[in-house]
């Protein structure tokens, strides 16, 4: 099953996770170009400034709206302190709420729950908040198609990369070998559940690397990717927006599936090509992607200093 073109979250590209706790970094971060910000309130925020953290919610997510920016937070799961990073960034109404470490229905279930009963608490349109499951682990992976179904306000799905190493006990290499297989049967989980899937980060710092790693996702299908160094996002945005050129091949490869369907035929040959029902629905969907990536780029607000 395809992702919908309906799905809100079709269009986000770039998923920059950043620590949740330091007000200058929370505002420098849309500087990126990144299309959702994470406010992260597990690894990358310590325990005891994590109150701290939640207390800045409010502040940056209006500052990332004005600047284009989805809002976006991760919280612990609710068996830790989850509930606590809930109850403090819910006031400012996140478009989207990761909950890390999910590998049960129960825990969507649990967390659906809880944002229904802030919603109502302060005011906001029941079903607003979306649920982004962080996967990361192999049980959450097998398991990715029922936590994909078991709440409506799931639109996407992310895999992580270090705890999903760590949890198959294997060693973690540049080359992300031992993450093919993860990657590869996430993305078809999520597929079959029709939500949008979202690439495991590239957790070293070279910008070599996160140019192969940003290839292999694409090359095999991904269309968002999990950043945790802003300087890769322009890597996955480039990698994950159609050029002019391949819109401009698709537009060919549509035209002559057309003309030739006109004629009673259903193949056409471009380029070497043989352009057939499925074909040339993808360069329909291409065509689609590359307009409305380029019309959200233009309403996008220009960049300015906000202090």
């Amino acid at each position: 099953m395809a992702i919908s073109t309906d799905n809100p979250l079709s269009l986000l590209r770039s998923w920059l996770f950043v620590p949740g706790m330091e007000m200058s970094v929370l505002r420098d971060a849309p500087a990126s170009g990144a299309d959702v910000i994470v406010q992260e309130l597990e690894d990358f925020t310590p325990p005891q400034r994590r109150a701290e953290a939640r207390a800045l919610a409010a502040k940056a997510y209006a500052e990332w709206r004005a600047r284009g920016v989805v809002p976006a937070v991760r919280i612990n799961p609710l068996e830790s302190c989850g509930l606590a990073d809930l109850a403090g960034v819910m006031p400012g109404r996140p478009d989207i709420v990761m909950m890390s470490k999910v590998e049960s229905v129960e825990q969507v279930e649990a967390l659906d729950r809880e944002i229904s009963r802030f919603e109502a608490e302060l005011g906001i349109a029941p079903g607003a908040t979306l649920i982004v499951p962080n996967i990361e682990t192999a049980l959450g992976i097998v398991r990715a198609i029922q936590i994909a179904a078991a709440s409506p306000r799931i639109k996407a799905m992310l895999v992580a990369t270090e705890d999903t190493v760590a949890d198959l006990g294997a060693d973690r290499s540049r080359n992300g070998a031992e993450l093919h297989y993860p990657r590869s049967r996430f993305l078809l989980e999520c597929a079959a559940a029709g939500v949008l899937a979202i690439d495991c980060p590239y957790t070293y710092s070279d910008a070599l690397g996160a140019e192969a790693d940003m290839r292999a996702g694409h090359g095999i299908g991904y269309k968002a990717k999990a950043v945790v160094n802003s300087s890769h996002v322009a890597v996955a945005n480039r990698w994950l927006t159609p050029t002019s050129e391949q819109a401009g091949l698709a537009q060919r490869q549509v035209a002559a599936f057309e003309a030739a369907r006109r004629q009673g035929l259903m193949r056409a040959e471009v380029d070497g090509l043989v352009v057939e029902v499925p074909s040339y629905l993808a360069a329909q969907r291409l065509l689609l992607r590359h307009s409305q990536l380029s019309a959200r780029q233009a309403s996008r607000p220009p960049e300015r200093t906000y202090r």
